[in-house]
């Protein structure tokens, strides 16, 4: 996983809506899928493609996978973007 693989996963619409949809708690990979007016391998390929950028981790729970946000990356994102914009909470 590297940056270059978040910013590539964050780069995609659906993507994104997916990790909104996730800020409000776990979700099962059929829960999100009912959002989209997709085929579930595209669903399955977006929940892969932000797995693999470090963006959101799954947890099994017998007979399901639950999705939810990976909070620390998304962080390390912000700050990167905070700090190319020129926010500096400190004074100089």
């Amino acid at each position: 996983m590297g940056f270059s693989e978040t910013m590539k996963a964050l780069g995609d619409p659906a993507r994104r809506e997916i990790l909104n949809m996730l800020k409000n708690g776990s979700m099962t990979a059929g829960d999100i899928a009912a959002h989209f007016d997709m085929a579930g391998a595209s669903v399955s390929y977006h929940l892969s493609q932000l797995k693999n950028a470090g963006l959101i981790f799954e947890k099994r729970e017998k007979n399901y996978i639950y999705y939810s946000l990976n909070a620390s990356v998304l962080e390390e994102v912000l700050l990167w973007l905070q700090e190319l914009k020129g926010d500096h909470n400190h004074e100089s």
